[in-house]
């Protein structure tokens, strides 16, 4: 057996163009393909931040008037450093992002915020150590990369099950094979 590999999602919207503005100025995401499917009753937008990967994120206009909340629970993008998390979080905010939670998870650090149509979208980055899971503790990201780094280093060491990502990675490699041989 192969192991499955998640490569996109998409999700009924109100107000496609506006869920591209926001997806599009805050994550970077850009438009690759448009149109119109009749069996979603709407216009579908394909979004991606690879230029490599058609799309990452599809958006699909239809999600009912009627429905007041999402069932997503999270969408999560990866950034390569900590200035790009900040830059992340000042964009959202600046366009309205609600519910704003930067989180330490040990292994990596997050921001969470709404969407402008109540979707919860996660923008992080792993550290260099892994601490068991659920973990999370706050994070102030106006303090310096140093000191987060610092901070974050000494809580983890200090949970039980600390190691460094890289031992975490080979045992979870064993997992794997052992899964799908």
């Amino acid at each position: 057996m192969a192991a499955a590999n998640l490569t996109h999602m998409g999700i009924y919207v109100h107000d496609l163009e506006r869920m591209c503005g926001f997806y599009g100025q805050v994550l970077g995401l850009v438009v690759s393909d448009r149109g119109h499917v009749p069996r979603f009753g709407g216009d579908i937008v394909f979004m991606s931040g690879d230029p490599k990967v058609h799309h990452q994120v599809v958006l699909v206009h239809g999600r009912p008037a009627s429905a007041t909340y999402t069932t997503v629970m999270q969408i999560s993008f990866t950034v390569p450093n900590l200035g790009e998390l900040r830059a992340t979080r000042d964009r959202a905010l600046a366009l309205g992002a609600r519910g704003m939670r930067p989180v330490s998870h040990g292994n990596a650090w997050s921001i969470y915020f709404e969407d402008p149509e109540g979707n919860v979208i996660e923008v992080y980055l792993d550290s260099p150590w892994h601490v068991p899971q659920p973990h999370g503790d706050p994070l102030d990201l106006d303090k310096t990369d140093a000191v987060i780094l610092a901070e974050t280093e000494a809580t983890c060491r200090a949970d039980p099950g600390f190691m460094p990502r890289a031992e975490w990675e080979r045992v979870q490699a064993a997992r794997l094979a052992r899964q799908l041989a």
